[in-house]
């Protein structure tokens, strides 16, 4: 049994590999552009998301593969997406354990809502066994946009009346690994927190954790983007915009009990992760941020 981890130099990608490392004695096989240096229960493969050769000399071998997404703008995203769903296809891959979206659909305005539902589409068109997470916002990104109201003890935001489910990184990973060491279920699973969450409540809680008072002040998606243009890319400056249209259309609006189910452990609490400091370089529920 050969189980292979695309994006394995990432935060999630890491995480999912030393979980299996630890949980199986399959062979485990670690992907990325810059591969890692391989341990004894690990072995590292250089693999280009936009290298289609590559991918398939190091799937030729697989049996399971944990499909972390790609990073960057959505159509190069996509374009990197399929060529991992058309190697493993090639490769006759038993089983892919995808990573998607909460709200995976090409009738979303969230470009990579798009992404993941075409995504999707071809894993689903591929032959191969596949188990795919839909993951909602995670917790982590979220709390880069409270940083300022620690100071303001204002959370501005174009999220409107729209609620989010969210979800630890950590949860996920955990869920992905769960998956790559059972057999395909041939769904997917709405992997979030156990509540779904407004704004409002957001800001209740924030203030509960941080000991001041904090409130949500919802403003327009041009004002958004203006207070975001000199620190972001014109890029992301759409990634996110589009991202809080999909959360004001209620596309995020998820709560399942999906992370007990799969792993035995109940998700962690919004608050927990709302009270924890910022990481280095910690961003958001784009890909960028596998």
């Amino acid at each position: 049994m050969r189980i292979a981890v695309t994006g394995a130099s990432g935060r999630l990608g890491g995480q999912v590999v030393s979980l299996l490392a630890k949980q199986t004695d399959a062979d485990i096989v670690a992907l990325s552009r810059v591969p890692t240096r391989g341990t004894r229960a690990v072995t590292a493969r250089a693999a280009d998301y936009g290298d289609l050769d590559a991918l398939r000399r190091c799937l030729a071998d697989v049996d399971t593969l944990v499909f972390i997404s790609s990073d960057g703008e959505a159509t190069r995203v996509l374009m990197h997406h399929l060529n991992v769903v058309s190697a493993a296809r090639e490769c006759g891959v038993g089983h892919i354990v995808a990573l998607s979206g909460v709200d995976a659909d090409i009738e979303s305005p969230f470009c990579y809502a798009i992404t993941n539902g075409f995504t999707e589409q071809a894993i689903r068109e591929s032959g191969c066994g596949y188990s795919i997470v839909r993951a909602s916002i995670f917790a982590e990104f979220f709390r880069h946009f409270l940083l300022l109201a620690q100071e303001t003890g204002r959370i501005s935001v174009p999220a409107g009346g729209g609620r989010v489910g969210f979800v630890s990184r950590a949860d996920v990973g955990r869920c992905m690994s769960a998956l790559a060491l059972s057999p395909p279920t041939g769904r997917c699973h709405d992997v979030t927190g156990m509540s779904a969450w407004d704004m409002d409540a957001v800001a209740s809680t924030a203030a509960a954790v941080w000991g001041r008072p904090v409130a949500y002040q919802p403003i327009s998606a041009a004002e958004h983007i203006a207070q975001m243009s000199s620190t972001e890319e014109p890029w992301w400056l759409y990634a996110y915009s589009s991202m809080f249209a999909s959360i004001r259309e209620q596309r995020w609006d998820r709560a399942t009990d999906e992370v007990q189910r799969l792993t035995g452990l109940a998700p962690r609490p919004f608050a927990e992760l709302v009270g924890e400091p910022p990481v280095a370089g910690q961003s958001s529920v784009t890909p960028r941020t596998r």
